[in-house]
C-alpha cells in the first residue's frame, strides 16, 4: 500500500498569522521595503494571471503587489520577507507520528502540502515530532506549481514514490482538496472523520485505513 499525508491540520497544527497582509507588512518595513500606505488592500488583489489549479509562491505575489504600487522589493526581499512573516510555533496532532510509521511499515509514504510559503514545509517538519526523513518523497504545492485538488499535485506525488497515482491512499482533512485524489482512481481518508490513532490500528493490521 501506497500512503500519502497532507501536512496542517492532518498531521501538526502550526500557529499562522491573525492578518498575512500585516505581519508581511511588517517583515517588509523590518528589511527597508516602502509599503505603499493600501497595503492590505494591495494584497488581497489578485496581481499574477495563474491557470486554474495553479499555485501562485507567496514571494512572486507580494513582490507584484508592490509593483502594482510602485514599489521595488531588491533582490530576495519579497521571499526573505514571506518566510519570516510565516515563522510558526508547531504542534504535533496526537497519533500523527504513529500514523505515519505505521503507513511506513505498509509502503512508501509520501506527503503532500498546499503551501505557498517557500520553506514552510520543510520547517514545520523540522519543529515536529515527525522530522524530514519520515517520508520518502514530500511535495508542495510551491514546489511542484500545483495545488490540490488538481491532478498534476497528485501525480507530482505519485512520481515522487515510483507509482501511479490511482496506487494511492491519501490521507487529509479536507474533502475538497484532498479528495481529489479520488478523481485518479485513488483513495481518500478523512482524518477527522477515521482519527489518526484508528488510520495507525487499521494499518498495522493490514485493513484499509479508512475501514470499508
Amino acid at each position: 500500500m501506497v500512503v500519502t499525508f497532507d501536512l496542517f491540520g492532518t498531521l501538526v497544527d502550526a500557529d499562522r498569522p491573525e492578518s498575512p497582509a500585516a505581519a508581511v507588512e511588517a517583515a517588509l518595513s523590518a528589511r527597508g521595503i516602502a509599503v505603499p500606505a493600501d497595503w492590505t488592500v494591495a494584497f488581497r488583489e489578485a496581481h499574477i494571471d495563474a491557470p486554474g489549479g495553479a499555485a501562485v509562491p507567496l514571494p512572486a505575489h507580494v513582490a507584484a503587489a508592490l509593483r502594482s504600487r510602485g514599489v521595488d522589493a531588491p533582490g530576495n526581499a519579497a521571499r526573505r520577507a514571506v518566510v519570516a512573516a510565516f515563522d510558526p510555533d508547531v504542534r504535533t496532532r496526537a497519533g500523527a507520528v504513529d500514523a505515519v510509521a505505521a503507513a511506513a511499515s505498509r509502503g512508501p509514504v509520501g506527503l503532500l502540502s498546499n503551501c505557498s510559503v517557500p520553506e514552510l514545509v520543510a520547517r514545520t517538519l523540522i519543529r515536529s515530532d515527525l522530522g524530514r526523513e519520515a517520508f520518502d518523497a514530500t511535495v508542495t504545492s510551491v514546489g511542484c506549481g500545483w495545488r490540490k485538488p488538481h491532478p498534476k499535485a497528485f501525480e507530482a506525488v505519485a512520481e515522487g514514490l515510483g507509482v501511479g497515482a490511482d496506487a494511492i491512499t491519501h490521507i487529509g482533512d479536507n474533502p475538497a482538496a484532498d479528495g481529489g485524489i479520488a478523481d485518479l482512481g485513488g483513495t481518500f481518508v478523512d482524518v477527522d472523520d477515521a482519527g489518526l490513532e484508528t488510520v495507525a490500528e487499521r494499518l498495522r493490521a493490514g485493513a484499509p485505513p479508512g475501514g470499508e
